[in-house]
């Protein structure tokens, strides 16, 4: 069985949201959902970054997203920005569940923090988790939050989710749309960039707009990092990486996780399961095409979004890595894309 190195999943969000039954999830099987324990080892799983994500209050998606992305085209108004202090409470909620998911596992899960401790625990038959934040509303102007978080562990950070923050201003959901939608980084943005790249935390451009893409790949002197996106030229949603996009990543030495999302994957944007490996595939081929070899990954979405039902969750992996065998991807090809350019992504990141 290949390992499987992960870019993105939201598991976190749901411990923070079911505090009643965190202990018969984790480190336990759990009814529905993509993730636990034992279908991580079933699959294959072996790390991934786990995401930070505070929700929007109750009574800001009175748009049924689901539904719209059923039918396209859509183009879906965004919430409005979070306060900090809200969004801080959570986002801490959170990064200490992640440490206690590590002590529920009882050895088998471990929070890393270098390149060489996500080696090591992979090594041992440890699942590997590396701190991710997606939207960076937890922290304030001055920055003060982010040497906090990254003294828990922070390693990865995307400047917004598809809200706007003080930041920057994330794409909203549409097909077909293009990525620039709005205005680039904030004062704030581009000093948060410059602190991220003094940290070495990654920089994850995922939910960015164009113009926000633009100027970090202005700024940042690290690689850029796409952990959960597709290419537009398959699937031309709003939320995907224009082939301009794709060049800029691949001249910096980044590279791009492939998101299981449905609406993202198929062509015609529809929130269609059935679609088979054939949309995974195609994406797989543009992205190694556009960026090479070296810089495509996984970045997977799940906890956070509905993905192919041949795939079904994490105990479906090995599946995807005999579609890959069957597509004709070889053996060094398949390593590289399921955890190889993620681990040399991260050393050449946040080191280690």
């Amino acid at each position: 069985m290949i390992p499987v190195f992960d870019g993105h999943n939201d598991i976190l969000l749901h411990l923070a949201q079911d505090a009643g039954s965190r202990a018969a999830i984790w480190p336990e099987a759990r009814a529905g959902g993509h993730l636990d324990l034992p279908r991580m080892r079933r699959g294959g799983f072996a790390g991934g970054f786990f995401a930070i994500y505070v929700p929007s209050p109750k009574g800001h998606d009175a748009v049924d997203y689901m539904a719209a992305m059923d039918n396209p085209p859509y183009a879906l108004p965004l919430p409005p920005p979070l306060a900090q202090t809200e969004a801080q409470a959570m986002a801490l909620t959170q990064a200490g569940l992640l440490l206690w998911m590590e002590r529920e596992a009882k050895g088998a899960f471990r929070l890393c923090r270098t390149a060489a401790e996500v080696r090591a625990a992979m090594a041992e038959g440890v699942i590997a988790a590396v701190m991710h934040m997606e939207g960076a509303e937890a922290i304030g102007p001055d920055l003060d939050a982010l040497h906090t978080f990254h003294a828990m562990g922070l390693r990865s950070l995307g400047p917004v989710w598809s809200r706007p923050t003080i930041f920057g201003h994330g794409v909203p959901f549409a097909y077909p749309a293009s990525p620039d939608t709005g205005p680039g980084l904030t004062e704030a943005g581009k000093r948060l960039v410059r602190e991220c790249n003094t940290l070495k935390i990654m920089l994850d451009v995922s939910h960015l707009n164009e113009a926000g893409f633009d100027d970090l790949a202005r700024l940042s002197e690290a690689p850029i990092v796409a952990t959960h996106s597709n290419a537009h030229a398959v699937c031309p949603s709003s939320r995907n990486l224009t082939d301009r996009q794709l060049d800029i990543i691949r001249d910096s030495g980044g590279m791009v996780g492939l998101n299981y999302a449905v609406s993202f994957l198929n062509p015609d944007g529809r929130r269609n399961a059935a679609c088979g490996w054939g949309p995974v595939l195609a994406h797989l081929d543009h992205l190694l095409e556009r960026l090479g070899e070296g810089h495509v990954g996984l970045g997977s979405d799940f906890d956070g979004a509905e993905i192919p039902a041949v795939l079904g969750d994490v105990a479906g992996l090995p599946g995807l890595i005999a579609a890959m065998r069957d597509h004709g991807y070889d053996e060094g090809l398949i390593t590289r894309i399921a955890h190889g350019n993620w681990l040399d992504l991260m050393a050449r990141t946040f080191g280690g």
